[in-house]
């Protein structure tokens, strides 16, 4: 899954994940716990100036701030990730994640939020985005390197099998009027976070953008909102077809994340809409055994604006669907 779920109790959303996502367990996120589990908040620890008010994010400026962009770089430089933990205030979800042991898992799964996202989210003193801002752009890029850097080392003491996905939804927006910012520096500060990262590493993005540039990034797994976007995935199919043989794969948001739409779709609905998605990238000569064999179901977003009931579905949903993909297509 993505991340987030409804729960306020960490150690009951952990037992949940544990319960349906046996093969690739995912630390929760619980923004409905508290608004520093908030995926942009969550990843804001530590960074120079930062204020917090509610779910707003922006940067004081004060007498300290140089300093601790200095100290950023100087810890980027000679690796040193201690100093920038997620505590359990941030994330119950991951510590209690953690705090379960070594897990029997084929590889577990955390999440960091991506520069693009964080650093349009994070405003300054004029009301800005920091990422519109050069020096605090690279900044960003190095700050949650480091973040990503620490989790993973966390996750590995419950196995040495990780993946990191760096959730990135304002990529959605990307080329539009909203969001002035060049592909070179979407590159440049993607390819800096994803250079810390030594396990499996992924981007997830709920909705349709310039898949030819996350495609081209020194990624793995390309994540996305496949019940919404399949269409826009579509129109590069050369593209897909080329990391897949890479020996890359997709991870497919098949299950849809809203309530009222969840309750109209069936596992045999669901089925059939994921093979429609695929279908075009079989006209590239791909079969589809080997695009299923490079791929992960997932519900289309994060899962905390639903009901504990529907995510009970969701899960339903999932393991049903990887058994029926796995009798039809897998050898």
């Amino acid at each position: 899954m993505i991340g987030g779920t409804p729960d306020t109790d960490a150690e009951l959303a952990c037992a949940g994940v544990a319960a349906h996502l046996k093969d690739f367990p995912v630390w929760p996120q619980l923004p409905c716990r508290t608004n520093l589990e908030n995926m942009y908040v969550q990843f804001s620890e530590g960074f120079p100036g930062i204020v917090i008010n509610g779910e707003k994010l922006s940067v004081h400026r004060g007498r300290a701030f140089d300093s601790g962009l200095e100290k950023i770089y100087e810890d980027h430089a000679s690796g040193n990730y201690s100093g920038y933990a997620v505590s359990k205030a941030y994330a119950a979800g991951l510590h209690a994640f953690v705090s379960r042991g070594n897990s029997p898992a084929l590889a577990v799964k955390g999440q960091v939020t991506g520069p693009i996202s964080w650093g349009l989210c994070v405003t300054d003193g004029d009301g800005r985005g920091i990422l519109y801002d050069e020096t605090l752009a690279d900044t960003v890029s190095r700050f949650l390197r480091l973040k990503a850097v620490w989790q993973e080392a966390m996750l590995k003491t419950v196995s040495q099998n990780t993946i990191i996905f760096i959730d990135e939804p304002y990529l959605a927006s990307l080329g539009s009027a909203f969001i002035a910012v060049s592909n070179d520096l979407v590159t440049a500060l993607l390819t800096e976070v994803l250079g810390g990262i030594s396990g499996i590493k992924g981007i997830h993005c709920c909705g349709g953008t310039d898949w030819r540039l996350l495609l081209a990034l020194p990624i793995n797994i390309l994540s996305f909102d496949t019940y919404n976007y399949a269409d826009s995935l579509a129109c590069y199919r050369q593209e897909v077809v080329d990391f897949i043989r890479r020996g890359c794969g997709i991870a497919w948001g098949i299950v849809p994340n809203d309530e009222e739409t969840l309750k109209k779709e069936s596992l045999a609905s669901l089925f059939d809409r994921f093979g429609e998605a695929l279908a075009p990238f079989t006209r590239e000569g791909v079969a589809f055994d080997e695009i299923v064999g490079c791929s992960l179901i997932t519900p289309s977003c994060a899962l905390n604006s639903l009901s504990a009931e529907a995510v009970e579905d969701v899960f339903g949903l999932l393991n049903g669907l990887s058994e029926r993909i796995n009798r039809k297509y897998v050898r």
